[in-house]
């Protein structure tokens, strides 16, 4: 089922599969922001990763010597959420574990999913509880997509990312299959906040950036509209497209965990980056996405 939120600037529509965003309308151009989810490049739209984001060796992992099946990013997108909080302005989503989730992840927990406008930015907060008597280890983000151009008669080439702040960046060094190599090299940024949009930039798939600034917009060089994600408590900025592909989007996506090391099945315990949130403890995180027009 889908729902609706709505302000005098953007209208939102999400679904309760995977407390997903569906659409993302700026009302004073009528513009969907949003990807559609042409199957031609990639079905999704704005995907909530968890328990796990990115990539597991052979789709498996262990906890306490027991081997278990995680498609990657996690079961949420594949699960209906309940709504338990809706406002015009807000609306919020709550995954529960059931039968199929206890399969892939043998704990206790309550994960919500809370999108909130105020004024042209929408935020989405993904916030973590631990129901149960153990650590509870986890990764979550947000993998929102976003249509380029943003008007008729431009490119994909017309389009940049700029940074808020000048700094050196690095990127994770991927394997050709897209899994860890267990280093960082520097990653060029033009005068270093800029980053042109060109298609072979994915042609090896994912960028994973850390040490960025928490402050990046996707602009035109063409006209003055943008969309900003601005994100905390983040330790990578995911960019991506379907690889080697004219794909005409740009998916922005704040999160904290990385795929697994190339051949490498995770104890997930230890596994790079995962955060271990104790017993009866919280865990909130968020990023904003921005549409100025």
């Amino acid at each position: 089922m889908n729902y609706t939120i709505e302000n005098e600037f953007l209208r939102v529509e999400f679904s309760d599969l995977g407390a997903e965003m569906m659409s993302l309308v700026g009302k004073k151009t009528g513009f969907e922001y949003l990807w559609q989810g042409d199957p031609t490049y990639w079905k999704g739209r704005a995907t909530v990763l968890f328990p796990v984001c990115c990539r597991l060796t052979e789709g498996k992992y262990t906890y306490h010597g027991k081997t278990y099946e995680m498609a990657a990013h996690g079961f949420a997108k594949s699960q209906v959420f309940a709504v338990v909080d809706t406002k015009a302005d807000a609306i919020t989503f709550e995954l529960r574990p059931n039968e199929e989730t206890r399969a892939a992840y043998p704990f206790d927990f309550i994960f919500r999913v809370t999108y909130t406008l105020d004024g042209a930015a929408l935020r989405t907060t993904m916030a973590v509880e631990n129901t149960g008597a153990e650590v509870l280890p986890f990764s979550c983000g947000g993998h929102p997509g976003f249509n380029i151009p943003f008007a008729a008669g431009e490119s994909f080439e017309d389009y940049y990312l700029e940074f808020a702040c000048e700094k050196p960046v690095k990127s994770l060094v991927m394997s050709p299959t897209c899994f860890y190599m267990g280093k960082t090299e520097p990653f060029a940024l033009r005068e270093g906040r800029f980053l042109d949009m060109k298609h072979n930039l994915f042609d090896n798939d994912a960028i994973f950036l850390e040490d960025m600034c928490n402050h990046v917009s996707l602009k035109s060089k063409k006209n003055d509209r943008a969309v900003t994600v601005r994100f905390e408590k983040v330790n990578h900025l995911v960019l991506w497209h379907a690889r080697m592909s004219d794909a005409p989007y740009v998916c922005i996506e704040p999160m904290n965990g990385v795929p697994a090391y190339q051949d490498k099945i995770d104890d997930i315990e230890t596994k790079n980056e995962i955060i271990h949130l104790p017993a009866g403890e919280n865990y909130s995180t968020y990023f904003d996405i921005i549409i100025t027009e």
